[in-house]
């Protein structure tokens, strides 16, 4: 069985959004029609408490797109964006929830950022994905979705870990490419064994 795996499609992330991806609401409607081929489709929403740690609002002296040292690893620091409840952190109004089996909330711990669908960035604490899919049979996996070389990316990666087969169609993502990461998030994906598509 094959699930859709729909990564962060927010208002944030979108033109207008706090933290927005250039293009990012050019890929909803061509997802929405690709929902309906697959036997299963998964949301991931960002939800930030607010004040979360990952918020450069939240580090004196410190602007979005820096970085700062976390007890697990290097953060980059955003702007304050999908905070929970907020109209930034509600889907794309366009984007077709309601086909949707499973929506996973991430980011939700105000300690830690959470990039991939399956772990915190410490790569340890689970979102509950995994089980998911593997009590529902399926085992392949396509990716599409905000941003690609941040959420996608690490979902992607975490996802072949696991042993999931996993296509990553770059056509319905769009990257914030931070100092070159659209192309470092490709090279890390493709030595994952991800099929970028």
């Amino acid at each position: 069985m094959q699930a859709l795996i729909v990564i962060d499609v927010q208002n944030d992330f979108c033109p207008g959004g706090a933290l927005a991806v250039p293009e990012g609401d050019a890929i909803v409607a061509p997802i929405n029609a690709l929902m309906r081929e697959y036997d299963a489709v998964i949301l991931t929403q960002d939800w930030h408490p607010a004040g979360h740690s990952s918020f450069a609002s939240q580090h004196a002296g410190k602007a979005p797109m820096e970085t700062i040292e976390m007890p697990y690893g290097t953060q980059v620091l955003w702007p304050d964006h999908c905070v929970q409840g907020s109209p930034g952190a509600a889907f794309h109004p366009e984007l077709e929830t309601t086909r949707a089996d499973l929506i996973i909330r991430k980011g939700f711990r105000r300690g830690i950022d959470s990039y991939s669908a399956f772990f915190e960035n410490d790569h340890e604490t689970p979102t509950g994905l995994e089980g998911y899919l593997r009590t529902r049979g399926i085992d392949r996996l396509t990716m599409v979705g905000l941003a690609l070389d941040f959420c996608v990316n690490f979902s992607a990666v975490d996802a072949a870990k696991l042993g999931f087969d996993v296509t990553v169609r770059e056509d319905l993502c769009r990257g914030i490419d931070l100092n070159g990461s659209v192309n470092a998030a490709r090279d890390g994906m493709a030595q994952a064994q991800v099929t970028l598509a």
